[in-house]
């Protein structure tokens, strides 16, 4: 991607989009950390029966405008598809990776939707929930990372180079692996948090490392252990390929960007911790996070387009 290209309508479009569907999904972190996941009751795609609620709580009205905005989300991702077809010829990367985004922007209100069928909201805990918020998160990095790469695409990026050393392929992948992981396991630290609350810091720490707190309690501090491993990989790999890319400047920039949102992510996460995570601090920590995954997927498409990456005596 020249870093001097005038963007055409269509990539400042798909910018807007990957932005917007970022403002839904912490729109959506507010809605679970204020406890109005329910605020419709289990009823879809009707708010308590109603198209329109007549006379909302206040936590229906934060349910029911989270609904409004992906709706709008998806028209918008609707949108997209449409006018890359249109626009671009058959077989190009912008179409495909448009295509995936309609997939799971689908799969994301499948999964909102079972989530409110099921009851699986606000403080009910079910054997199945845990497993609800980590697909959730799964799906919600795949729609993210597919958007990004739409509007990188579209921007002039080039097609991916696969056909390459292995070594550089499996540490992107290894990255992405841990990447998830560690997003999974902060899914089920927010759920726990959420629902067996500590007065004190002290408090929290012996809920975690006691045999009697519930299972996802003590399955919470490995969330903060993932974090730093992985979070160190992500600085080091990100340095490692700057080394490699030398004057290629896309790639430099993101990993620049990268490596200052990971340390970033590491103060956000220890302050939430030490303020026994707030709203607000939730909200920054999962912007950060997401905003990690995008400089990442962007960094790791920086590295795939260029080929002179790839040279034997250069990945040594």
């Amino acid at each position: 991607m020249n870093a001097e290209l005038k963007l055409s309508k269509f990539a400042k479009y798909a910018w807007v989009v990957l932005a917007f569907n970022i403002l839904v999904i912490i729109w959506g972190v507010f809605l679970r950390a204020s406890k109005s996941g329910d605020g419709c009751g289990q009823h879809w795609l009707t708010c308590n029966g109603e198209v329109i609620p007549s006379a909302p709580q206040l936590k229906t009205v934060i349910e029911f405008s989270h609904r409004l905005t992906s709706g709008l989300a998806f028209v918008m991702v609707l949108i997209l598809l449409i006018w890359a077809f249109q626009t671009f010829a058959k077989g190009n990367a912008v179409r495909k990776t448009a295509l995936i985004s309609f997939i799971f922007i689908i799969t994301e209100a499948v999964v909102g939707a079972g989530l409110v069928l099921t009851g699986n909201t606000a403080e009910t805990l079910t054997a199945a929930r845990p497993f609800w918020m980590i697909g959730h998160l799964t799906n919600t990095f795949i729609l993210l990372a597919s958007l990004c790469l739409t509007a990188w695409f579209a921007s002039g990026g080039k097609t991916f180079n696969f056909k390459s050393q292995p070594k550089v392929l499996l540490l992107l992948g290894l990255a992405i692996l841990g990447v998830f992981f560690v997003g999974m396991s902060g899914s089920v630290a927010a759920l726990s948090s959420m629902l067996f609350p500590s007065a004190t810091l002290s408090e929290g720490f012996a809920k975690d490392f006691s045999e009697t707190s519930h299972i996802l309690l003590r399955l919470r501090v490995s969330h903060p252990i993932l974090s730093v491993s992985v979070g160190v990989f992500l600085i080091f790999l990100a340095g490692w390929l700057k080394s490699k890319a030398k004057e290629i400047f896309w790639v430099n920039r993101w990993a620049n960007v990268l490596t200052i949102l990971v340390l970033i992510q590491f103060a956000s996460g220890a302050l939430t911790l030490l303020t026994l995570s707030p709203i607000v601090m939730q909200i920054i920590h999962l912007f950060l996070a997401d905003a990690v995954w995008i400089a990442f997927v962007l960094m790791s498409a920086s590295v795939l387009a260029e080929d002179k990456i790839f040279a034997k005596n250069n990945l040594r």
